[in-house]
């Protein structure tokens, strides 16, 4: 758990974004994520963001299963990658929203629920082009998928406690949203 922790807490979107001279924190909404990197830094550095943070729950949900033996064991280390993303020790305890990493989580554990949640996403942020709504939503309809192919209660207890951090890191988003001034993005061009 402490290793997925730190691996969690490796700040991908920071990194990036310092490697072309920019504190990403100082720009946007803030975010070290895939998001904010892409509508500052462009696509390129938004996917390269994407992938080393979805990478880290991957990572983390396989050592987990792999060493621990255990669904639940990875369970264990899919949280501590998530709490390390969410608060990074590297960063002064301010990281990222959870999105990418819980993703990379769930193609280890359940690549089935992936998919309907993958496809919410992509019919909301293209229908109404605010990642955060669309983010939100995949989240939120998670738990439902696990009860629906009835997976096992500590999935679904996890996929729940998954979602609950993903609103808690977006209370910024849904105050806007609900002021209207939260940010649509265009997939062909970064603002």
């Amino acid at each position: 758990m402490v290793i997925s922790y730190l691996i969690g807490s490796i700040p991908f979107g920071y990194i990036i974004a310092r490697l072309q001279g920019v504190d990403i924190r100082l720009r946007g909404s803030g975010n070290i994520g895939a998001t904010n990197v892409w509508r500052n830094l462009g696509v390129l550095a938004g996917l390269l963001v994407f992938i080393g943070d979805a990478g880290k729950g991957m990572l983390a949900a396989w050592l987990g299963r792999h060493f621990g033996g255990t669904d639940n064991v990875a369970l264990l280390t899919a949280l501590a990658v998530v709490v390390g993303h969410g608060w990074p020790l590297f960063l002064g305890f301010k990281g990222g929203k959870i999105i990418a990493t819980s993703l990379g989580i769930f193609l280890i554990l359940d690549k089935i629920i992936v998919l309907p949640a993958l496809g919410l996403w992509i019919i909301l942020s293209g229908t109404w082009r605010y990642i955060s709504l669309a983010s939100m939503a995949a989240a939120f309809s998670i738990p439902f998928w696990m009860l629906f192919l009835h997976r096992p209660w500590s999935y679904v207890c996890f996929s729940i406690f998954v979602f609950l951090i993903v609103i808690y890191k977006h209370f910024p988003n849904i105050k806007r949203l609900l002021t209207g001034t939260e940010p649509k993005i265009n997939f062909f061009r970064p603002r």
